[in-house]
């Protein structure tokens, strides 16, 4: 859909935020009967990092940054996460999360960029380096910047609320979902520009002869998938630390860079090899199923490991 409509991040965003809501208010809120176990006053918060983060790294496709270039910055998450749990939190991880956390993040960025093509990331129209063209580029790494560290501090409350009133994740499904769409009124005209776009696309005919324009059907599809998504990802942040958290999503966005390059017949390259073995490996580390060399671990060596 990006790619056939680079503008289209709003028209996606705002459906799925529209039937999440709408599914929360039947199920969750029974049509605003059911009394929250969180402050309204925590949802606002969340609510302002989520939206004001959907929107930043929806804009960011309409300053020339291409879907690969975003990914990379996302892979950065983790990162952000372990940086902002050290600084707001004042937590202190072991060298091997930090060791895992660098090869993930690395395999993931040296995947992306063996997946893109330099034409991809360049923001000029006639493919040299203009002023403007730049410029723009430039802003759309600030949005990314910006919406990656507001994703992690996001996650930072998350867990804070919630180990102080509890565990909700539906709940705090219904309401991170159903309490932004005032603020889609705002962005109501692009909306609409694209809704007009996607009612003009070929029809994709179904089953029983229904026949229905094929950008309306792949909006469909993205809506229900997101739920699944989001609902699991809701799930998670009621059961794990923010940057366990934080490392799931990584690895789902890694696993969907892998599924496109096999759909879309993408060459698999030696770079590709490398940074999924950074991505495998960081994981095992991270999980503790591998364990640390003691030397990078910042362990003393035994005496039989002197001798190896």
């Amino acid at each position: 859909m990006t790619n056939s409509f680079p503008g289209s991040g709003n028209i996606i965003t705002f459906s799925q935020f529209l039937f999440i809501a709408l599914e929360g208010l039947i199920f969750t809120s029974k049509f605003g009967t059911q009394k929250t176990a969180i402050p309204l006053k925590q949802y606002i918060y969340m609510v302002s990092f989520f939206f004001v983060v959907q929107v930043l790294n929806n804009y960011a496709f309409s300053f020339n940054i291409s879907m690969p270039l975003q990914m990379i910055f996302r892979a950065g998450s983790l990162i952000a996460s372990l940086s902002l749990g050290v600084l707001l939190k004042g937590r202190k991880y072991t060298r091997g999360k930090y060791v895992s956390v660098v090869l993930i993040t690395l395999g993931i960025i040296g995947c992306t960029i063996a997946s893109s093509q330099v034409k991809q990331s360049m923001p000029s129209e006639n493919g040299g380096g203009d002023l403007i063209g730049y410029t723009m580029w430039t802003a759309g790494l600030c949005l990314l910047t910006l919406a990656l560290f507001l994703s992690a501090g996001m996650g930072l409350f998350q867990e804070t609320v919630y180990t102080k009133y509890g565990k909700h994740p539906r709940e705090a499904l219904f309401f991170n979902h159903a309490l932004p769409l005032p603020g889609f009124l705002l962005l109501m005209n692009d909306i609409q520009d694209h809704a007009t776009l996607f009612s003009q696309t070929e029809p994709l005919e179904l089953l029983s002869g229904i026949a229905v324009p094929r950008m309306w059907f792949f909006l469909a599809a993205n809506v229900l998938t997101q739920y699944v998504c989001i609902r699991s990802v809701f799930v998670l942040t009621t059961e794990c630390k923010a940057l366990t958290v934080t490392l799931v999503v990584t690895l789902r966005k890694f696993v969907s860079l892998m599924f496109s390059i096999w759909y879309f017949e993408n060459e698999f390259t030696p770079t590709h090899w490398m940074g999924s073995m950074c991505v495998f490996v960081g994981t095992l580390m991270f999980t503790e199923i591998i364990p640390l060399p003691a030397v990078l671990a910042g362990q003393p060596l035994s005496e039989e490991d002197k001798k190896k």
